[in-house]
């Protein structure tokens, strides 16, 4: 009786290694199985996909923007448009205002107490009260003595009168908005005016008829204590202010009366043209 075989250990040691995991007798290879992927913390991950999105842009800030500088430029348009209108009808000399009449009264004129007969009226200049009428933009509702008014006109200032009879009102409010708080300046009526208003500074002088005459505001602002204009006004940085004046004036019939400041050493209020 044949006895049992033992495997032959080297070939079947032989046959794994050759056949590499494979069946040693057939030869054919067996497909090896991909190793699990570990499933805990230290596994590797697959990195996350990145989305780009294409980032939009602002259109409400733009478009703000825009309103803002186009909003600003109208603006700053608007204002120049409004200097150059408000400078259109300036002056630089009394050859462009057409009307006006010039006089050759010198400086040193002598302080009188007596009333005066002028040669114009209004005067324009000559013998004048020692106390001028207060011109710091002051309006008179009175017929101030006009022998103080001269005084005023000898300090730089420019006396606008009117002729109550023939002015509204708002013609004199509009004459008031001019004169009113402007150092130089002083306004009241005047009995007797050939003209309806009427615009004085020390030897010159324009009469208009109506007070929407552009040529009022341009004497005014030219004159004002204007000293390089031809035959200027003799006392250059006199004072226009007295109060006393102006809180109880002098008005025209009356008497010299001895009323706040008198030529002496004073506090000039200005000493050029606008």
């Amino acid at each position: 009786m044949a006895k049992d075989r033992k495997p032959d250990d080297s070939r079947t040691s032989r046959g794994k290694s050759s056949g590499g995991g494979g069946n040693a007798r057939s030869g054919t290879k067996t497909a090896s199985r991909p190793a699990a992927r570990p499933t805990g913390a230290k596994g590797r991950t697959r990195p996350p996909t990145q989305v780009v999105t294409q980032q939009r842009k602002p259109w409400g800030l733009i478009a703000a923007a825009v309103a803002v500088v186009v909003f600003g430029a109208a603006v700053i348009t608007y204002a120049l448009v409004q200097v150059n209108k408000s400078h259109e009808n300036d002056v630089t000399s009394l050859s462009q205002i057409k009307g006006v009449k010039s006089y050759e009264y010198a400086a040193g004129q002598q302080h009188v107490q007596t009333n005066q007969d002028y040669a114009e009226s209004p005067p324009v200049g000559g013998p004048h009260d020692p106390y001028w009428a207060d011109c710091t933009g002051t309006v008179y509702t009175v017929d101030i003595r006009h022998e103080n008014a001269v005084h005023s006109l000898e300090h730089g200032a420019v006396w606008i009168t009117y002729n109550p009879d023939k002015v509204s009102q708002s013609d004199i409010d509009k004459l008031a908005a001019l004169v009113d708080g402007v150092s130089g300046r002083l306004l009241s009526p005047y009995a007797g005016q050939d003209s309806a208003i009427s615009l004085q500074s020390w030897n010159h002088q324009l009469k208009v008829g109506s007070a929407d005459d552009k040529r009022i505001k341009q004497f005014a602002d030219l004159m004002t204590f204007n000293s390089e204009v031809d035959n200027h006004y003799p006392e250059i940085g006199a004072s226009c202010e007295n109060p006393a004046f102006k809180a109880n004036p002098v008005v025209t019939g009356q008497d010299s009366t001895a009323v706040g400041s008198s030529d002496m050493a004073t506090t000039p209020t200005a000493t050029s043209a606008p």
